[in-house]
């Protein structure tokens, strides 16, 4: 049993999961800190310095200053605002995404398939084994 569990472990498909999944945790965290730290500043400074974080709800029917302020006084909120920054992060992490996959795309080698019989000869070799007596 260990040692199929080393097989199974030592196999070629399992090692490079594991390397990719290591890898997409480090270009998540890339590509996190390239929109939390500066496309998300861009967008508020376009936005005229508005924060999303801070949009908030109170549903005690109450005005807080902030998101923290209502949080800190117990009620009950609905930061809707994180949800958009949500929204946005998503798309601009999808359009990141989306480049790198291009860039790459463009850079790997092209699969060349090596070419394989012709039809003609592999009729020729029907033909050769169904005269076969």
């Amino acid at each position: 049993m260990l040692k199929e569990f080393k097989d199974f472990i030592m196999t070629g498909n399992v090692v490079e999961f594991a390397v990719a999944v290591i890898m997409a945790g480090a270009i998540g965290l890339v590509v996190s800190g390239f929109v939390s730290d500066i496309i998300m500043p861009i967008v508020g400074q376009a936005s005229g310095g508005m924060n999303f974080e801070d949009m908030h709800h109170a549903l005690d029917g109450k005005e807080y200053a902030s998101l923290a302020a209502a949080s800190e006084a117990g009620a009950p909120v609905i930061a809707y605002g994180r949800w958009i920054n949500s929204i946005i992060n998503l798309i601009i992490v999808g359009f990141v995404m989306f480049l790198i996959v291009k860039s790459y795309n463009k850079i790997k080698p092209p699969v060349v398939e090596e070419a394989g019989p012709s039809q003609e000869d592999l009729l020729g070799e029907i033909r050769d084994l169904l005269k076969r007596p």
